[in-house]
């Protein structure tokens, strides 16, 4: 159980805008024959917080790693109240991942790893997750940390999160239209078909007619399912 506990301490450590992603020790491994690969890793996101494939690379490194620490539990021992190895082994590389997530996420231009600290906090601690995902995209010009923060909200059931989240911090000019595709979607899971409508008209304000084009024209009969389901038909 200390690794959950360890875990769920740090999901509810108190954070805010300036402290989230303060640098900590990754957790310490033995030298494996990958340590270059690792640290070409490391140094690539050095330079790029927000390289998504680099991150994922050495996010699997850091879980092997950490896994490979807990091996199987005594089948003698009592575990009713216990994990069982394999959650041991989940949860020990979820604290891995963690722990590389605040590291990279230490650097002031890191979004990517801010997602990833939400993903792992969302089912113990929504309000903090979404505190995460607000400063992962208020890092983000782009939107494309928006897009992904209310990707993972929906993927939860948590379209109104999602929506309050979007509409507080979505810039249409200026953010993937990939935002407003969300948006709309989730007002439709969150039974708000007149929200959903404000935000696909929004989208005409995108300067990517051809890329908004499109997603209005699948956006739109999503909505018109929508109501006729709503009214019976």
């Amino acid at each position: 159980m200390a690794l959950m506990h360890r875990l769920r301490s740090l999901i509810h450590r108190p954070t805010s805008a300036s402290s989230i992603g303060a640098r900590h020790p990754s957790p310490s491994a033995p030298r494996r024959g990958d340590t270059i690969h690792e640290d070409a890793l490391r140094a690539q996101l050095a330079d790029d917080p927000n390289n998504i494939e680099a991150f994922t690379a050495l996010a699997e490194i850091v879980r092997g790693h950490a896994a490979e620490g807990h091996g199987e539990l005594d089948p003698l021992r009592d575990t009713e109240d216990e994990p069982t190895a394999a959650e041991m082994r989940s949860q020990a590389a979820d604290l891995a991942v963690w722990s590389l997530a605040e590291e990279i996420g230490g650097n002031p231009r890191g979004w990517y790893p801010l997602l990833e600290l939400g993903r792992l906090s969302l089912a113990e601690d929504p309000e903090g997750a979404v505190r995460r995902f607000t400063t992962a995209t208020e890092r983000d010009p782009e939107g494309r940390a928006l897009a992904e923060s209310l990707s993972i909200l929906r993927a939860a059931g948590m379209p109104v999160e999602a929506l309050g989240l979007g509409v507080g911090h979505w810039r249409v000019r200026e953010h993937t239209p990939e935002v407003g595709q969300h948006l709309v979607r989730a007002a439709l899971e969150a039974d708000r078909p007149f929200e959903a409508k404000q935000h696909l008209r929004a989208l005409d304000m995108h300067p990517d007619r051809s890329a908004v084009a499109k997603l209005k024209a699948e956006l739109a009969k999503e909505i018109a399912a929508s109501e006729r389901r709503a009214a019976g038909t």
